[in-house]
């Protein structure tokens, strides 16, 4: 039986892989390295090799206190000695480093990874219409609650007129009596 030449990563280890930088959801080129299973190396190289379609909108270099600050949030990672900044790479640089690696497993993990991208991009989309939902429910709530405290006010006020009109009405009569009447 033939060995099977890609394994399926599971959603939750690629997306424990994407971090949020520069207002993008970006993977990191080691991470993509041994997803891809080559040398981190090798795939800067070919990065290097093809600079010219991984424009800023694909693909961009850490500066030093993002580096530390990835650093710091995955603290159980060893880092090691790296002498260079990571690249950091966006769903649409994924893509590209399937193109310019251009083995099968570079190729299928890119499409693994970027159905994640979009699963997550869903999930958000969902919890934007669930939070929209939510606050249109809280605003009719509100206004619902201002419709009844309006309604007591206004009861309120017509027991108040009530009261003085009977108050009026049981008053004891002062002044002159009509003629005629005893």
């Amino acid at each position: 039986m033939a060995k099977p030449d890609f394994l399926p990563i599971p959603e939750e280890v690629i997306i424990s892989k994407i971090y949020h930088i520069r207002g993008q959801k970006v993977m990191i080129d080691r991470d993509l390295a041994e997803l891809y299973e080559v040398e981190t190396k090798r795939l800067k190289e070919q990065v290097k090799r093809n600079i010219d379609i991984f424009p800023e909108h694909f693909m961009f270099e850490l500066t030093e206190e993002e580096f530390r600050n990835l650093r710091s949030q995955i603290a159980t990672s060893s880092w090691g000695g790296q002498r260079y900044l990571p690249y950091a790479f966006t769903e649409h640089g994924v893509l590209q480093l399937a193109n310019v690696l251009r083995s099968l497993r570079a190729r299928k993990m890119s499409v693994r990874i970027i159905e994640v991208f979009i699963k997550m991009r869903e999930l958000l989309s969902t919890q934007k219409e669930i939070l929209h939902k939510l606050e249109q429910l809280q605003k009719n709530d509100t206004e619902q609650d201002n419709k009844i405290m309006l309604i007591f006010e206004y009861i309120k006020q017509f027991e108040q007129a009530k009261q003085q009109q009977l108050e009026q009405e049981n008053r004891k009569q002062i002044g002159y009596k009509a003629s005629g009447k005893k």
